[in-house]
């Protein structure tokens, strides 16, 4: 018993590093690994399953908390009202689309919910509400100029 749960985590361990190469988390699946791969070796002392997973589930949380203080932290992203962007999708009214916005594709609604919007058409972004953009049509702002 004791040597299948060494493999069990020497190949658990192997596999949430070679995760964290597929699908990058900020060294999470890493750590998670990383720590497996030490419960391997103290699953030869601790016989007792439950306390291993205890032991991992600690000791990957303690490894998260020291590696994420090397990260610089982020700030939030804001974006600046009245900006372009373009189209990609038409957006029906009361709908979302798609906008071309500094480089990304955004999911995006009209500002006036009667109004649609449609394909490859100038707009700019109003506001941001979560990751969909609200924008409203250069054409529509043109006539008020």
């Amino acid at each position: 018993m004791v040597v299948s749960m060494f493999w069990l985590w020497i190949g658990l361990g192997l596999i949430l590093c070679f995760l964290e190469v597929l699908i990058p988390t900020a060294f999470v699946e890493m750590m998670l690994g990383v720590s497996a791969l030490l419960m391997a070796l103290v699953s030869l002392l601790i016989p007792n399953t439950a306390v291993q997973i205890v032991l991992w589930l600690l000791l990957s949380v303690l490894l998260i908390y020291l590696i994420r203080r090397f990260f610089p932290h982020r700030k939030a992203l804001s974006l600046e009202e009245a900006v372009e962007a373009q189209t990609l999708t038409a957006i029906n009214p009361g709908k979302t689309g798609r906008v071309l916005y500094e480089g990304n594709s955004w999911q995006a609604r009209c500002e006036d919910h009667h109004l649609g919007i449609a394909e490859n058409e100038a707009v700019y972004v109003v506001r941001r509400e979560g990751t969909t953009l609200i924008v409203i049509p250069q054409k529509q702002l043109d006539q008020y100029t």
